[in-house]
């Protein structure tokens, strides 16, 4: 408490300070004793006690609500003089409320009825509200009047009004306004280094982050590190990140979720371990890292780690970055626990959390699971509907897919993921029509077929067998082919024996992946097909010119909770020779079953 403050109350009667540490305990007691103590104020007449007045204001705006505060602001006595401490208590509360439009309100209102007189704190409680609910003709007045108070010199109102206009990415009236100022502190440097890397300047911000005359604390070191990782260049992220003498976990997280998004997954990895302390949000980002980046193995082996060696307890985050690992692999027995650990958490009440278990529960094959998340749901999203469409797909039930998806636009409006959804069930279900039909009834939703729409649709005509539809959707769609298009309709050329359309097809494939060797190698087997020895040959010597090589089969399954992978050509399984036993055993079995057929 502040001396003035002390000395003021020895002046008080016994009864004042009594209130007052009413006051102070108040907030405990709940409302019925914040009415009490309102009570005392008024048998007392202590409401002429300013500080105990603004005190009461405050509590009551924290306890009971901001109406009520100013209610009882409007009645009181003595207002022709307005108090600056009293006045701005008030503004503050409309602020901590986030009653923002109020404050500027309330504010006008003391201007026209009263002779209040605004202080640096008024105008810098008003710069945040202007902040904060980005209104920015409000902060444009309010600055005028900063201007004919004559407050424009004041380091802390002219560090808001900064931070205001950098937050508003008005960058040019923010630059004017800090150099203009006389004195300026790390925060007024920082508010404008930051709005800068915000605005993607980041030649201007690292400019200024050099020139910056004061020690930089680690709050400008990780604004900086965090806009090097959203622009993607990880260089100068490590730059700063090896300079900083002190590093928090907000800072090594940073790093952490830069080289994820960069795809270089081992360099996140020895980020993450080299941290002196790791929250959940450090594990968390560095679980999804892998999932993302399609190392699910990993994400689940990490998962694991932190379940057994931290004391952390998984979030909803955790679930939605742990659970596509999951479904990836297959791992239901850990998508149960995952699932029940939901439930027990109360995590379920959030919509992505349910959408992802549900979806979890479709990949491993647990349809009428998933059916029954998605029946329980109270409140269903876009995303809910589009998660139990997908499922019904990939499980081969392409009639249900769309049958919900008719029950689906009688409730919300379906978005591209959910059209992806449909085609994919088309294409499971070889339902060209209803997928055609679809396709060209997108724009009555309001959507513009992506170049994954068109990739469905080239997929779902492949399939059917219209190879000549699918190559003039290719060559019609307002994109250029992706390597996944052209891939898809070279294997539906195999599936057809079109050797004609797939040579020509695979020209174009070539020119955009050199090294994808399934294309090669259906080109080849249509050959091999046909007995044509020497263009099964020629395509082996360009996929040697390419240095395309044929990637490694492999498979995994999970046996109590613990999945185990299975690379083709691989010996070094501890349990090699019982596998290859127990396999042996079978394939007798089967050639027994067969000679009994």
């Amino acid at each position: 408490m502040m001396l003035h403050e002390r000395d003021t109350q020895q002046l008080w009667l016994p009864f004042e300070r009594k209130c007052f540490d009413l006051l102070q305990q108040c907030q405990r007691h709940g409302r019925f004793s914040l009415l009490q103590i309102h009570a005392f104020i008024l048998r007392h007449a202590i409401e002429t006690n300013v500080q105990i007045f603004t005190k009461f204001l405050a509590v009551s705006a924290s306890s009971v609500g901001i109406g009520y505060a100013r209610k009882l602001f409007d009645q009181r006595p003595q207002r022709e003089e307005e108090d600056s401490f009293l006045c701005n208590s008030v503004i503050k509360a409309y602020l901590e409320t986030r009653q923002y439009s109020d404050s500027f309100g309330f504010y006008r209102d003391l201007r026209k009825e009263t002779s209040f007189a605004p202080d640096n704190f008024t105008f810098t409680t008003l710069t945040k509200s202007c902040t904060l609910s980005m209104c920015v003709y409000e902060g444009l007045q309010l600055h005028s009047q900063i201007w004919r108070f004559g407050f424009c010199a004041d380091m802390y109102v002219s560090t808001g009004i900064v931070d205001m206009y950098a937050k508003f990415g008005k960058m040019r009236f923010a630059r004017n306004v800090f150099n203009e100022m006389p004195q300026r502190s790390e925060v007024s440097w920082t508010a404008l280094i930051c709005g800068y890397a915000r605005c993607g300047e980041l030649d201007v911000a690292s400019k200024l982050f050099d020139d910056m005359p004061e020690v930089k604390d680690v709050v400008i070191y990780n604004a900086m590190i965090d806009s090097y990782v959203k622009s993607g260049d990880m260089f100068s992220a490590k730059r700063l990140f090896d300079k900083m003498k002190t590093k928090t976990v907000v800072t090594w997280t940073t790093m952490i979720r830069g080289y994820c998004n960069n795809k270089d997954i081992e360099s996140a990895r020895l980020v993450f371990d080299a941290m002196p302390v790791r929250n959940l949000v450090s594990w968390n980002t560095m679980i999804g890292g892998y999932s993302q980046n399609k190392r699910p193995q990993e994400a689940i082996r990490l998962f694991q780690e932190m379940k057994e060696t931290t004391s952390l307890d998984p979030d909803d985050v955790t679930i939605l970055s742990v659970i596509p690992a999951i479904s990836d692999t297959g791992a239901l027995s850990l998508g149960e626990w995952c699932h029940h650990f939901v439930q027990r958490k109360k995590l379920d009440k959030k919509v992505k959390v349910c959408a992802a278990i549900l979806d979890m529960y479709s990949k491993c094959g647990e349809i009428e699971k998933a059916k029954r998340i998605f029946d329980e749901m109270t409140e269903k999203e876009v995303t809910s509907w589009n998660a139990m469409i997908h499922g019904y797909a990939l499980n081969g039930n392409a009639r249900a897919a769309l049958d919900l998806f008719l029950t689906m636009l009688k409730e919300v409006k379906p978005d591209e993921v959910t059209m992806l959804a449909v085609f994919s069930a088309c294409n499971h279900g070889g339902l060209v029509e209803e997928g055609r039909k679809w396709f060209h009834t997108m724009e009555e939703f309001g959507l513009i077929a992506t170049i994954e729409h068109y990739g469905c649709m080239v997929d779902l005509l492949g399939r059917a067998g219209h190879l000549e539809e699918a190559e003039d959707l290719i060559a019609n769609m307002p994109f250029e082919p992706n390597g996944i298009i052209l891939s898809s309709l070279l294997s539906a050329c195999g599936q057809y024996k079109d050797t004609e359309r797939a040579e020509r097809i695979l020209k174009k494939a070539v020119e955009l992946e050199p090294q994808n060797d399934g294309n090669y190698i259906l080109l080849s087997n249509l050959y091999a097909a046909g007995s044509r020895w020497d263009d099964v040959g020629m395509v082996k010597n360009m996929m040697r010119k390419n240095e395309a090589k044929k990637k490694v089969g492999c498979s995994s399954i999970e046996i109590n909770s613990i999945v185990s992978e299975f690379i083709s050509g691989d010996t070094t399984h501890p349990h090699r020779s019982n596998i290859h036993l127990v396999l042996g055993k079978l394939f007798m079995h089967m050639k027994d079953e067969e000679a009994n057929l």
